[in-house]
């Protein structure tokens, strides 16, 4: 039955016939429904007074099946709406006097200055004071939508600096609380902050999942934060979601739909690291399909997009920023396919000095590696062994857990490059390490798990 007088005798009742606190139902509600983080004895006191009546399906569930009863009227929850009524309490409501009020016979009509007569008015009002309750509770508060949102920047600003696998599981878990928060009630303004972060935490594991050598998946990812940037109208979202596409499509050596992908995301990146990433990106995506003329035109929007590039605009760091020593490091990989090794040994030089040249906060450990590499290539397509040797050094120091699939690419890369030197001793000697490197990665982590 309803709680009377606004107290909720059913559910404090159940609850201690079970011998629980507060924090002890919420604890065992949270298991039940794996969320994180979870609910706690606030909550579970909001429900005994009545201040909240009709808790999400999901949630009264949870509840039935900890308390051991069948119905929600055991625990005393109850909706002030008809069954008949929408989701605002309009709908299917029957003003009394009318034949469909459950009457076979319409009633007689009332005196003006009767009682009856002004029920309407009660009723209406009635109407508005739910839907007033309805539209003020939230299941999404501010501060939990602000943590979402740092946990999810921590996570960027953290990715290839520690390792991957604990990343995933952690941006999986704000992808998962983010899609409950959703299934319940919140202001339009928190629906759409709630689809922001869903939309990121998605386009995190949409870029790990390329790293972890799982394309089809990052495919899925990226699909769903893309409606997520849709529903909540993000253009910087939808930027960076057509970013981690062309990555993906990029690693599969689809270049031409990588840059149909980098193209797209430029039309709603107007600024910031976005918009640098996504036209240096698309350069190299034509340079790789051959089409040099126009890789060249579109080359010389990417140094303007980096040049002018405002990185206060950025939401995120770690992949999801392009600083200028990342550019020249996409510079590099351009000119090595255009078949200008001198100047992409110099883009590469650049971009590694300057990369050695940023505190460990905010150095971008991943594409530095990458970078290092296209100093290999260079230097092997000069013929210059030692400086080759001496590039590939500190790369080989990578740790297993951030051996990614892209770097172990771009290793096979090198690998076919410094087979025309398997006569001499170094490129014995790189081809042997290459070996042992691809070894030990984080793919094998994963198998692991």
């Amino acid at each position: 039955m309803a709680p009377t007088g606004g107290y909720n005798r059913a559910l404090a009742g159940a609850r201690r016939a079970r011998r629980l606190t507060q924090a002890q139902l919420a604890e065992r509600v949270s298991a039940r429904l794996g969320i994180d983080p979870p609910l706690d004895g606030n909550y579970i006191s909001k429900l005994d007074r009545g201040v909240h009546t009709w808790p999400n399906s999901d949630y009264r569930r949870a509840f039935r099946e900890e308390l051991g009863v069948q119905t929600d009227a055991e625990l005393g929850f109850h909706c002030s709406r008809s069954r008949n009524e929408d989701d605002f309490g309009w709908a299917g409501r029957v003003l009394p006097g009318s034949v469909a009020d459950g009457d076979d016979h319409p009633r007689p009509s009332a005196t003006p200055h009767s009682l009856e007569s002004e029920e309407p008015l009660v009723s209406a009002a009635d109407e508005s004071a739910r839907f007033l309750a309805w539209a003020e509770e939230s299941n999404a508060g501010d501060l939990t939508l602000e943590q979402m949102h740092t946990d999810v920047r921590r996570i960027a600003h953290c990715y290839l600096k520690v390792p991957t696998l604990p990343l995933f599981a952690r941006a999986r878990t704000i992808r998962d609380r983010a899609f409950a928060l959703l299934t319940g009630h919140q202001r339009p303004s928190q629906t759409r902050d709630l689809y922001a972060v869903a939309g990121w935490s998605l386009t995190l594991l949409a870029w790990m999942s390329t790293d972890l050598g799982r394309p089809n998946a990052a495919d899925t990812h990226a699909r769903a934060a893309w409606l997520c940037a849709d529903n909540a109208d993000h253009n910087g979202l939808r930027a960076w979601v057509r970013a981690t596409q062309h990555t993906a499509a990029f690693w599969e050596h689809r270049y031409i739909d990588a840059a149909g992908y980098a193209a797209d995301g430029l039309a709603y990146a107007t600024s910031g690291s976005a918009e640098a990433l996504l036209a240096n990106a698309w350069a190299l995506d034509l340079a790789k399909a051959g089409r040099t003329d126009d890789a060249r035109v579109a080359l010389a929007r990417a140094r303007s997009a980096t040049d002018t590039a405002d990185h206060a605009d950025d939401e995120l760091s770690g992949p999801f920023t392009c600083s200028a020593d990342r550019a020249a490091g996409l510079w590099s990989d351009l000119q090595l396919a255009l078949g200008t090794p001198a100047v992409a040994l110099v883009a590469a030089d650049r971009a590694v000095s300057a990369f050695e040249a940023t505190p460990d906060s905010g150095r971008n450990l991943g594409s530095e590696r990458m970078v290092r590499l296209q100093q290999v290539r260079a230097h092997l397509a000069l013929g210059e062994l030692d400086g080759a040797e001496q590039a590939i050094t500190p790369v080989l120091a990578t740790p297993p857990e951030h051996r990614v699939r892209p770097l172990l690419q771009r290793f096979t890369d090198v690998y076919t490059q410094v087979s025309t030197y398997a006569d001499e001793e170094i490129g014995r000697d790189m081809r042997e390490a290459i070996t042992a490197f691809g070894r030990e990665n984080v793919s094998k982590e994963l198998t692991r798990e």
